[in-house]
């Protein structure tokens, strides 16, 4: 037999399975309060908090960049932009690497890379270069999203997933928002490059203690590098209506998300509100609400259904919009409340139903939600950036709206196709 079939120690590169003796498959995969849990969730908690605090390290500081190089919101927004588009483009390859080689050391390098690079951000000598960094910061984070995923896949029981991936996710609201909260003050008094050094040095602590933490892999076994077999194994993802609606919803989702916190620090420093940077990096606490809703997403589809989940977050996300509009600071910041919990809840649901859907090739389904969530993010942040420089924060927020639509539209579909499922099964 195989040594999936066995769960028969394998080593692969510089990661091995573990045996399991005197218990089947599914009694030692993890689940809450179990053997390793507690580590691998801190572990995995502090990954996200390391590749959101990285990769939207400038998004905060984006005026201050525009200013000291000279440049409008559209082209400053590139530092976000290549970072995400980075990411974009290189999860699949990465999450290849993964299959291969496994999920922990593929991870571990891409997080050793990306701090490295981070810790270069802050001596760029001008736009151009800053922007060559982040693309490569973004690229090397690609190893952790779609790797991150395959492993809970792997490792925890199916009942505990949505849970699980949630607290990834929710990694990832903690990192983005002490990314910006930190950063916002930070270059107050000490300038923009400050700031992101300040965020390279703590990642470096978050990568270093996710090494540590992270429990070994019991259920991997090694796929191939063969791009032929790679290939078709994103065909047969690309080929099932399910998945591409759960990509294009986590899209359309990062799409709102990405143009709306990349244009909120033009918006707050200018008229009528005139905030100073590091009231603004504070602004960036309301990400705690996206901890929240992202870590109760599992109980959020028991109740709901997947469907449902995902309409309730598409319709908190619209109100947000809508109610961001006003021009009175309490609004403002009550609208980015619920974008916020709209968005991380609605991420949560679509990303776990991705690693739920897929039975084989988990990395590959992972890594294309990935992408298109990432390439959601650099559409999001230039075409948010160049609405606002257009139209004011009335024209991202229809960017936005647009976004929202689409998520509703696909979910609708979705919900048609499943009735009518249903009724060929029953004839």
């Amino acid at each position: 037999m195989s040594p999936a079939s066995t769960r028969a120690s394998t080593t692969v590169g510089a990661e091995a399975t573990v045996p399991v003796s005197g218990t089947s498959a599914s009694d030692s995969l993890m689940t809450p309060g179990g053997p390793g849990y507690r580590r691998m969730s801190l572990a995995l908690f502090l990954a996200g908090v390391a590749t959101f605090a990285l990769l939207y390290s400038t998004q905060a500081l984006l005026p201050l960049i525009s200013g000291e190089f000279g440049v409008a919101a559209s082209e400053a927004s590139w530092t976000v932009a290549a970072a995400t588009g980075g990411l974009a483009l290189f999860v699949l390859p990465m999450s290849a690497l993964s299959e291969r080689f496994g999920r922990r050391a593929v991870m571990t390098g891409s997080l050793a890379v990306a701090v490295t690079v981070g810790l270069l951000v802050p001596f760029a000598p001008s736009l151009g270069v800053l922007v060559v960094l982040r693309a490569v910061q973004g690229a090397a984070l690609a190893g952790l999203p779609a790797s991150a995923q395959a492993y809970l896949a792997e490792e925890v029981r199916p009942k505990a997933l949505v849970t699980a991936i949630g607290l990834f996710v929710a990694g990832n609201s903690v990192g983005g928002m002490s990314g910006r909260v930190i950063t916002g003050w930070v270059a107050q008094e000490w300038g923009w490059r400050v700031a992101v050094g300040v965020i390279g040095v703590i990642a470096v602590a978050c990568a270093v203690a996710f090494r540590l933490l992270l429990p070994a892999p019991r259920h991997f076994t090694a796929g191939s590098l063969r791009p032929r077999i790679l290939l078709g194994t994103v065909r047969d993802h690309l080929a099932n209506p399910l998945l591409r609606r759960l990509y294009a919803i986590g899209a359309l989702f990062m799409t709102v998300f990405g143009g709306v916190y990349t244009v909120i620090g033009y918006r707050l420093t200018g008229a009528p509100f005139g905030l100073p940077q590091g009231i603004i990096g504070s602004i960036f606490l309301v990400y705690l609400v996206g901890t929240v809703s992202a870590s109760t997403a599992g109980r959020l589809v028991g109740r709901l259904g997947r469907r449902g989940a995902l309409y309730l977050a598409g319709g908190t996300t619209a109100a947000g919009l809508l109610l961001s509009l006003a021009p009175v600071l309490p609004l403002v910041l009550l609208g980015l409340v619920l974008i916020t919990a709209g968005f991380f809840a609605g991420h949560a649901v679509a990303s776990s139903a991705v690693s739920r859907t897929a039975t084989q090739g988990r990395a590959q389904a992972s890594a294309l939600y990935q992408s298109m969530y990432y390439i959601g993010s650099s559409v999001g942040s230039t075409v948010g950036a160049t609405a606002f420089h257009a139209a004011g924060w009335s024209g991202t927020v229809e960017v936005g709206l647009l976004a929202v639509v689409g998520v509703v539209t696909i979910t609708v579909l979705g919900s048609v196709a499943a009735r009518r499922t249903v009724v060929a099964h029953a004839h």
